[in-house]
């Protein structure tokens, strides 16, 4: 059953089932569909058990109507089958015999016995239609028999049904006919078009049928072969008309080349449109890798060029190769520096020792500290009271809620939701602050009035029925009389069954011989004539073998040129397409080339830049060390000639000059010494409020711990698994008091 088709098992008559079992699914199924979520005033929101929020309940809308039998129709036919077996046994058993529905051929299903083919509007031809005789009573009265007979005055052109067309009857029914002996109808010789194969009939099955009626009007003027002059004739007609199917023939061989040569033309049309879009497809591939290869190297140039120009700032920062001592206060106070976000291509990530940042609290993590915490608790937490709510209304000793109770609270209800509607106080109204637009209603149309027809026009409508009515009993005059006039012979033949005078039965003794006189010489003549024609059909034969050899080796032969020029112009598309690729795959070729020297032009670029900034900083480092030597040279001259000059003073100096030249001695060093020491002490007395401020801010925490029991036990546990205390950290380290000199670092 589909999803969307619930009812088909009610409303489709060719819907079958295969046991009244399956129906009562189905039925199971559309009662199950119509259940329905109602929900309870009371306990709309409710989520108990014994108080749900809903009920469900049967739709009261039916989609079925109640006159749709809801029965199993298998059960019939059962009773049926049944019978029938018992009638093989019982002969005595009569078995009813089957009525079968009036198909309604002129009526509401004429569309299933007819179809209209596909010709161009301008050709009028009568539609591919045969109908059943049907059966008139004769004991009907006339006024039902016309009606019957010539057809209701409103007729249904077309209906809509519920189901689609793929489920309805596709193949049109051809009730049962009757041939009468002596007619041949036109319309059995088109016995072997059925549907799907010729019907509905088109363009070219009309033609067909034109040509057999010609046909057959050219066979019924052949002459007879009673002399040599008619026989020369008839075989000259045949002639002609053999030569016209020839011909047409041919016409239909070269129509049937046309269309296998534009269906050839459209195939390799595809196939080479097919072929573009890969070659297209497969040059995108191509051209995307490199574009991806091309962007994967570039990517590696920049991150080269990045990270030589970092190498190269790093040097340029200290050119002169001074070396300069950390300033942990600056780095402490610049957030970012390496102290708070250090790089991870230095080698710390910060990431790696992320436990150290857990909190672990002595009363979660152990079990001793869990006991701790529970006694430490009151006894309301950990044993908790819970009272059952009073229901709002009386209930029995089980908990049942009686009926008289429910409708209490819902009156009770009901009565306050009244009373607070009663004694609602209107608001006013406030003041319309913009303009609003009321639309008027549209005026509804003027109701139409019938008017009476007069007396004259209802006699003249009662003439008009009436001569219809003769005019119709006069048509079935004419067709009786019709019917009788091409039953006459089986009339005359019951007639002669029912002679019973002897000069009636003589003359059929007579008629009789005189039939079979003829009958014997016809067979005489149908002899000869079957001689005749067989031989003419042995030459024709013969002629036609040797015309259908000699066209069937013309059509192999032209197959075959058309065959090879087909591969010629395929072999000259191949050529050309190899062409294209190669001539694509030399320009791709040139753009790599053109790519490739563009890249060795870069690098080559910034491999020289780099190897003249390194020159840069060798020629630098060597005119320092140069002139770093001269210095020394220079000086160690300069302390040479100084020596001999002192020697020579002082060889030659009284005790005045030696007193002048202590007293320079301890005015050029002692005196400088002593302002520096007095400077460096100013400035540790500066600098001295700034490190009590910073013990202060770090101390805090050490002294809080050391005031809170509490958090000084859990210190101590925490210095028994391994981890310094809290505040600790902060103070500063050896290295951070003043240096060698006084100063603080």
């Amino acid at each position: 059953m589909a999803a969307g088709r619930p009812l088909d098992c009610l409303y489709d008559p060719l819907y079958t089932l295969s046991s009244e079992k399956d129906h009562s699914k189905a039925n199971i199924q559309l009662i199950g569909d119509k259940l329905v979520k109602v929900p309870i005033f009371t306990s709309m929101f409710s989520s108990l058990i014994h108080f749900p929020g809903y009920s469900l309940c049967l739709d009261s809308k039916d989609p079925v109507p109640p006159l749709i039998d809801r029965r199993w129709r298998g059960r019939a036919q059962q009773r049926l089958e049944a019978l029938q077996q018992l009638a093989l046994g019982q002969p005595s058993l009569q078995i009813p015999p089957i009525v079968y529905e009036d198909p309604e051929v002129s009526g509401r299903n004429r569309y299933k016995y007819f179809a209209r083919p596909l010709i161009p509007s301008n050709m009028l031809l009568p539609p591919n239609v045969c109908y059943a005789t049907e059966m008139i009573d004769p004991f009907i009265l006339s006024a039902t028999r016309d009606s019957k007979i010539f057809g209701p005055k409103l007729r249904t052109l077309g209906t809509q049904t519920d189901y689609r067309d793929g489920e309805a009857q596709t193949d049109p029914y051809s009730p049962e006919y009757v041939v009468p002996s002596g007619s041949v109808p036109e319309l059995l010789t088109l016995a072997t078009l059925t549907w799907g194969r010729g019907l509905p009939a088109g363009l070219a099955e009309v033609e067909m049928i034109e040509r057999a009626r010609e046909k057959r009007a050219w066979e019924a003027t052949l002459p007879a072969m009673d002399n040599a002059a008619q026989i020369a004739k008839r075989r000259k007609m045949m002639d002609d008309m053999e030569r016209k199917e020839w011909a047409f023939r041919e016409q239909e061989i070269e129509k049937l080349q046309e269309i296998r040569l534009r269906v050839l033309k459209k195939l390799l049309l595809r196939q080479q449109e097919k072929q573009s879009e890969l070659d297209a497809k497969r040059l995108d591939d191509h051209w995307q890798n490199h574009q991806k290869a091309k962007k994967e190297k570039m990517k590696k140039i920049q991150h080269d060029f990045v990270l030589m120009l970092r190498k190269l700032i790093a040097k340029r920062k200290n050119v002169m190769g001074k070396l300069e001592r950390r300033d942990i206060i600056k780095e402490y106070t610049d957030f970012a520096s390496q102290t708070y976000a250090p790089l991870s291509r230095i080698g710390y990530f910060p990431d790696n020792h992320s436990e150290r940042f857990v909190v672990k609290n002595f009363y979660l993590n152990t079990f001793a500290g869990l006991c701790e915490l529970e006694a430490a608790l009151p006894h309301s937490v950990t044993q908790a009271k819970i009272k059952a709510p009073k229901p709002k209304h009386t209930t029995t000793k089980t908990g049942f809620v009686k009926r008289a109770a429910r409708l209490e609270v819902q009156l009770a209800l009901v009565h306050q939701a009244l009373l607070e509607k009663k004694n609602k106080v209107e608001e006013p109204k406030k003041p319309l602050r913009f303009l609003k637009k009321i639309e008027k209603p549209v005026p509804r149309p003027p109701t139409p009035i019938l008017e009476k027809p007069s007396v004259e026009e209802e006699e003249i409508e009662l003439a008009v029925i009436c001569l219809q009515k003769l005019l119709r009993g006069r048509a079935i005059q004419n067709l009786m009389f019709e019917e009788k006039e091409k039953r006459m012979e089986l009339i005359q033949e019951l007639r002669t069954t029912h002679a019973l005078h002897e000069d009636g039965q003589l003359l059929l003794k007579a008629e009789e011989q005189t039939i079979r006189a003829l009958q014997q010489q016809r067979d005489l003549q149908m002899h000869e004539l079957s001689s005749v024609e067989s031989r003419l059909a042995q030459e024709e034969g013969r002629a036609l073998a040797n015309m259908f050899d000699f066209l069937s080796k013309e059509l192999l032969r032209l197959q075959e040129e058309r065959r090879i020029h087909a591969f010629v112009m395929l072999a000259e598309r191949q050529r050309r397409m190899r062409e294209a690729e190669e001539s694509g795959r030399r320009q791709v070729e040139e753009r790599h080339r053109q790519e490739e020297d563009e890249i060795f032009r870069q690098v080559v670029k910034v491999q020289q830049s780099t190897i003249d900034s390194y020159l840069e900083d060798i020629i630098l480092s060597t005119m320092e060390n140069t002139a770093e030597e001269q210095a020394r040279e220079e000086i160690q001259r300069m302390a040479v000639e100084i020596n001999d000059i002192a020697y020579e003073m002082e060889s030659c100096r009284t005790h005045l000059q030696s007193e002048e030249i202590v007293a320079e001695l301890v005015y050029a060093f002692l005196i400088p010494e002593i302002e520096k020491t007095s400077i460096r002490e100013k400035v540790r007395q500066s600098q001295r409020k700034h490190i009590y401020a910073a013990h202060q801010i770090i101390h805090r925490s050490t002294e809080e711990l050391l005031a809170d029991p509490a958090l000084q036990q859990e210190t101590s546990a925490s210095r028994i698994e391994g981890d310094p205390p809290a505040g600790t950290g902060g103070g500063l380290s050896p290295s951070d008091g003043p240096d060698k000199d006084g100063t603080a670092s």
